[in-house]
């Protein structure tokens, strides 16, 4: 063999063997993902019913029911949503297309993706002692809100940023020279431009809190809830908590109870992220 034939055959060794682990890889994720499913399914779906999703807890598991965190899931999401989603896209658009370009803003940059990072439950104690204590908004449905809002608001601002760096200078330019203003270019080319990746960053935001629980429990959101919210200031738990509270409890029952309930959020999760998908690409067109 010459020298180019056994550079040839290295190569494509190195490519055969980079393909193997990479299906491996993927493989192993899917595997660990169906095992899971096929898991909860078969403990949970018996479970689910009409009534399973309009009863609430019980002390007895074949009479509890879901609507108060299935509720609560759903006030909170579309609250978080409200405050988060145009304070990340402001603060994003402000700071990529009118901040300076110094020390200061590259601070300002590196702070926001380290809190991107941090730990939930970090930002559950800040919520504890700002929004439950310094303003006495006590265990209510807009401190959770809130909290959850401090979380994802750095995913958002790191997401829209990204997004609208990716779109051409040359739009800035064209649209300048025929003499747009500053806000007009960004509200009319790079927003709806870079649109359809902020709504990507946006969906990996709120599934994210979807999921989320010990920003929640910190702040004292309830584990046994016979109620729906009436107002902002009620008290209220979601169904990630409401599946903790059914985990830990010995009884079969309420193992059978929290497997439903984990099949009902990921429908849940899935019907929201498909909705953000289907506008997504109705956007991109």
């Amino acid at each position: 063999m010459t020298v180019y034939e056994i550079h040839a055959f290295k190569q494509r060794t190195k490519n055969v063997l980079f393909q193997v682990f990479a299906l491996m890889g993927l493989l192993f994720a899917v595997i660990v993902l169906v095992l899971l499913l096929i898991n909860v399914i078969k403990d949970g779906a018996g479970r689910i019913s009409s009534e399973f999703l309009t009863s609430y807890p019980s002390r007895n598991p074949k009479n509890a029911g879901i609507i108060a965190g299935l509720a609560g899931t759903l006030y909170m999401v579309i609250i978080t949503a409200l405050i988060s989603i145009p304070i990340g896209i402001g603060a994003a658009i402000y700071l990529e297309e009118y901040g300076k370009k110094n020390r200061i803003g590259k601070l300002i940059e590196i702070n926001i993706a380290n809190l991107a990072g941090v730990p939930s439950i970090v930002y559950g104690l800040l919520g504890l002692g700002l929004f439950v204590r310094f303003f006495s908004l006590e265990r209510s449905l807009i401190a959770g809100a809130l909290t959850m809002s401090l979380l994802i608001m750095p995913t958002i601002v790191i997401a829209t940023r990204e997004a609208i760096k990716a779109v051409p200078g040359g739009i800035r330019e064209a649209s300048y020279a025929v003499g747009a203003t500053k806000w007009q270019t960004i509200w009319h080319h790079l927003i709806p431009i870079s649109f359809p990746s902020i709504l990507t960053g946006i969906i990996l935001a709120i599934s994210r809190a979807i999921g989320e629980t010990a920003p929640l429990i910190t702040i004292g959101a309830l584990t046994y809830v016979t109620f729906l919210p009436s107002n902002l200031k009620s008290p209220f738990t979601i169904l990630p908590i409401q599946i903790y509270n059914w985990v830990s409890r010995p009884q079969a029952g309420f193992h059978e109870d929290a497997a439903a309930g984990i099949i009902v959020l990921l429908v849940f999760t899935l019907l929201l992220n498909s909705i953000a998908i289907i506008l997504r690409n109705r956007f991109s067109r």
